[in-house]
């Protein structure tokens, strides 16, 4: 399969995908919370039909996510935004059922345009999970929700829901649990008075030996005591280890180390990992052969990273970074006019559909 398509390209597997999905039908079945994609983290829509069969609709951090998730994904759509301007108000109030504000000021802006909608209030609870300054939403000086307890209070009558988003990558569920009781401790008061509550995304809960029914008792149990429908919004955990970045080796050169530079670019195809300074994941068995993987970029840390492999690598060898789906299409550029990868995705029965591959003329349309 590999030989007949032009490296580099995203391979998406369907079974693989359909684990974490499976995962998300047992939350909703046994916690009555409703899922949400993230179409910040993961926005390729050749696979929502089989998504939108585990999932209740998208959420989005602009119009054109929105629009895309309506037209797309279908069920619900919640559209939010740091801030809206009053055309993405104008276009959005007519395909979204939820529009979330990120603060009060633009909730009462704009609030005689949607209030034939559900709208909702991000809230910042001043507490957070997360291994990154970068996306720690409660970080100095933070802009994302409303702190003030007094603010929320003073729109309540104008707002059917809150969104607490407060969690980036959280695999614990120690954590998760005691963070949701100061949350509810903390706005009880507020808790009792809306219909929903969405507690954002950023929770690992598809990852192995994640202890899911707890999770489920945990969620159902916040739901009946407040009366409230939840509502997680997950990215990363609905496509984890769903994708592969499929890759060539080119050419290998040695500085002290043997540095093995293939068709990709983490700056182009894999931007997030070198954003947060994380290595690529390799499907590649161990070894004592050692390895800089490069990419082909001319930014000198355009590294995936450093690996022991146990086979040898030669001009011509096929590399796969895996976990390449999310934050890797959605985030992908032009940057040295580097072809951008492929879009392929292996179907249930099997099928290898190539569903988008980028030519010249779509750098050149892009561009001017």
């Amino acid at each position: 399969m590999n030989k007949e398509i032009e490296t580099p390209y995203y391979l998406i597997d369907e079974k693989k995908l359909l684990k974490n999905l499976k995962k998300i039908q047992h939350v909703r079945d046994h916690s009555g919370a409703k899922l949400v994609l993230a179409l910040k983290c993961f926005s390729t829509w050749s696979v929502f039909d089989l998504m939108s069969k585990y999932m209740d609709g998208t959420t989005s951090s602009s119009f054109f996510e929105a629009k895309l998730g309506y037209e797309k994904f279908g069920k619900e759509t919640h559209a939010f935004s740091v801030a809206y301007s009053a055309d993405d108000i104008k276009a959005l109030k007519n395909i979204s059922d939820k529009i979330i504000f990120n603060s009060v000021s633009q909730l009462k802006m704009f609030y005689n345009e949607v209030k034939h909608i559900k709208v909702g209030l991000r809230i910042n609870p001043g507490i957070s999970y997360s291994h990154f300054d970068l996306a720690d939403t409660a970080r100095k000086y933070s802009r994302l929700g409303v702190i003030s307890e007094r603010d929320i209070i003073s729109v309540l009558d104008n707002i059917s829901g809150l969104m607490f988003h407060y969690n980036c990558e959280n695999d614990d569920f120690e954590s998760f649990s005691g963070m949701l009781d100061k949350l509810a401790e903390k706005y009880k008061r507020v808790l009792n008075k809306v219909e929903w509550v969405s507690l954002g995304g950023g929770l690992y809960f598809t990852k192995d030996e994640y202890p899911l029914d707890e999770f489920c008792k945990k969620l159902k149990s916040f739901s009946e005591e407040y009366n409230v429908q939840i509502y997680l919004e997950p990215g990363e955990a609905a496509i984890t280890e769903s994708c592969e970045l499929v890759t060539k080796v080119l050419d290998i050169v040695k500085n002290i180390k043997d540095i093995a530079i293939v068709d990709a670019s983490i700056e182009a195809h894999m931007l997030d990992l070198l954003i947060y300074g994380t290595p690529a994941k390799i499907n590649a068995k161990a070894g004592g052969n050692r390895y800089i993987i490069a990419g082909r970029s001319c930014l000198a840390g355009d590294i995936f990273g450093e690996y022991k492999l146990a086979d040898k690598l030669e001009i011509g060898s096929i590399v796969h970074f895996i976990d390449a789906a999310g934050y890797t299409m959605v985030k992908k550029n032009w940057f040295n006019g580097l072809k951008m990868p492929s879009i392929v995705v292996k179907r249930l029965d099997e099928r290898v559909e190539i569903i988008k591959e980028f030519l010249y003329n779509d750098f050149l349309k892009d561009l001017s």
